[in-house]
């Protein structure tokens, strides 16, 4: 390079201004060339709220805003191993849904609904039953003394069976109240269904001291031993009667209660009905002795 002499000759003139503005580019062109290929600034801090930059952007996949900031697991309490899950609610025809406790209840059948009536009418059946049977509704009066062999061990006095009240309360022992039982569910109820709901029985005689139809001398009657109740009635719902005394004969209760008596042979070891003799005319008498060639039905 010539000295620079005086700085008269023109070309060294020129030369000379262009001097800082070459040494500005070969810096700058050092400094592209020595820069590092990543960035030396500190990784952006989750929460900080500053942009991240355009290459960490590019090596990091696209979030949407509600997964950019979602929690690596759940923040809600695991389920206890000891507890189990509650149980999912029941769809139903409808696109609806039934919650467990609904859908608990719906599978109870409506007999039970209706017999029970919810939680204080079960406590109060089961306080008011006899012979440990819901079903029997009544009092337990204890051992009934009689004169001779009469009376009745562990007696009961019966109000009303499986639903239907018997028009005066009876004493009796609980094997006839279970008898009784079984022929007003089995035989009375189905035989009256085409004529209504049967809500009462009427009750001609239960325990008594007597002997046999009443007849001096004749042998103990199974009434004075707990063992039978007689009845002369059945009372529907409508407030209509069919008794005994017409109804077997003629009109419209004939059929039914000729086949509510046919059904008590069984649940009771002896049925006298109208066809018995002159002193079943007018009621049914059921009682459970037993007898070794059978029932005996008349």
């Amino acid at each position: 390079m010539p000295p620079i002499s005086g700085g008269k000759d023109p070309k060294v003139k020129t030369w000379a201004r262009s001097l800082p503005l070459v040494l500005i580019v070969v810096t700058s062109s050092l400094a592209v060339a020595e820069a590092p290929k990543e960035s030396l600034r500190p990784e952006l801090r989750a929460g900080s709220g500053t942009q991240p930059s355009a290459a960490a952007a590019a090596k990091e996949p696209a979030q949407t805003p509600a997964t950019a900031q979602a929690p690596s697991r759940s923040l809600r309490p695991e389920l206890r191993t000891e507890q189990p899950a509650k149980p999912a609610a029941r769809t139903i025809s409808g696109g609806g849904a039934v919650a467990p406790a609904a859908a608990a209840a719906s599978t109870v059948p409506k007999s039970e609904k209706k017999k029970s009536g919810g939680l204080f009418g079960k406590r109060k059946l089961r306080k008011g039953s006899v012979c440990g049977d819901v079903d029997l509704q009544g009092d337990s009066i204890g051992n009934v003394a009689g004169a001779g062999a009469c009376g009745v061990p562990d007696a009961v006095k019966v109000r009303s069976v499986s639903g239907v009240a018997l028009s005066t309360p009876s004493i009796m022992n609980c094997e006839t109240a279970k008898a009784l039982k079984d022929w007003v569910e089995d035989g009375v109820v189905p035989a009256f269904k085409r004529r209504g709901k049967v809500v009462e029985l009427k009750v001609a005689a239960h325990y008594s001291c007597r002997t046999r139809n009443n007849k001096p001398g004749a042998k103990l009657s199974e009434h004075a031993k707990g063992n039978a109740i007689d009845i002369s009635g059945f009372t529907m719902k409508d407030g209509k009667v069919y008794t005994v005394e017409e109804s077997w004969w003629r009109g419209r209760g004939k059929k039914p209660i000729r086949k509510a008596y046919k059904k008590a042979c069984g649940p009771f070891g002896t049925t006298l009905g109208p066809n018995a003799d002159k002193y079943h005319q007018d009621h049914f008498h059921l009682d459970i002795a037993r007898y070794r060639s059978g029932p005996f039905c008349k």
